[in-house]
């Protein structure tokens, strides 16, 4: 089958997972972060990062103001408590997969919506353009800068640790996601920021060739050791979803 075919019939079962007016009534906020839901979020100093585009040999540098991530990718357990939706218990520490960038912007203002806070993210009705406050107190992903940032966590090397200790990637994975966090955290204890899932960044890649393309990072179970470093940037539509790629909450500090 033609991939673009593949990639519009999954943006199309994302979609109908968010309207389907049949679905099961979403969980209101206690139910969606209840006390025994563990989804913790690690404070992030403000700093600088220098960023690099392979493919155009281009260096940039980002200065960040504080900002927090979460402690793990979003996993089932909680994808279910925010949709209403239901997961194989013992799937429920995995990562949750098969999100598109669209799908993760929902949830973010989902999540926010249900705790009280402002969202962040604002859909033009018209040009389906989407807008973020960097302001709001919600929740959001993190823009590709803040995500090499944390990863790297004040080292400077292409990994923070030594690959097989701190993620699942093709070499040890057995061609299956992992349970979040059973690998060594970086040194702000950050878990799985490379393998086991790529994550999706807010960031366009290169509006100019790629149009609406948006980046993620971070390698995955099914990537090689060389794509699982705190550089490598990736690309795709934001419709596309496939079974290594994920995300992460972050929030405006």
């Amino acid at each position: 089958m033609d991939n673009s075919i593949i990639v519009v019939f999954r943006s199309f079962l994302a979609y109908y997972r968010l309207v389907d007016p049949f679905a099961k009534e979403v969980c209101g906020v206690a139910d969606a972060i209840s006390p025994d839901i563990n989804y913790p979020m690690v404070k992030n100093p403000a700093g600088e990062v220098q960023l690099r585009d392979d493919r155009t040999k281009r260096f940039w540098t980002t200065e960040l103001k504080p900002f927090s991530l979460a402690q793990y990718p979003l996993t089932m357990d909680v994808y279910c408590a925010i949709t209403g939706k239901t997961s194989s218990r013992d799937r429920n520490r995995m990562p949750v997969v098969n999100i598109s960038w669209n799908e993760a912007i929902y949830i973010c203002n989902l999540l926010s919506q249900r705790e009280g806070l402002d969202e962040c993210y604002t859909i033009d009705a018209d040009s389906d353009e989407v807008v973020c406050n960097w302001t709001s107190n919600g929740y959001r992903l993190p823009s590709e800068a803040e995500w090499q940032y944390a990863c790297k966590a004040g080292t400077v090397g292409y990994r923070y640790g030594e690959i097989d200790s701190i993620a699942w990637y093709r070499g040890n994975s057995k061609g299956d996601v992992h349970d979040a966090g059973t690998k060594k955290p970086n040194a702000w204890g950050l878990y799985d920021m490379l393998g086991n899932v790529w994550e999706w960044c807010w960031d366009l890649y290169d509006e100019n060739v790629y149009g609406t393309y948006r980046i993620f990072r971070g390698g995955s179970w099914a990537e090689e050791e060389r794509g699982c470093g705190a550089t490598c940037r990736r690309r795709s539509h934001p419709s596309f979803c496939i079974d290594d790629l994920g995300f992460r909450l972050a929030r405006s500090l």
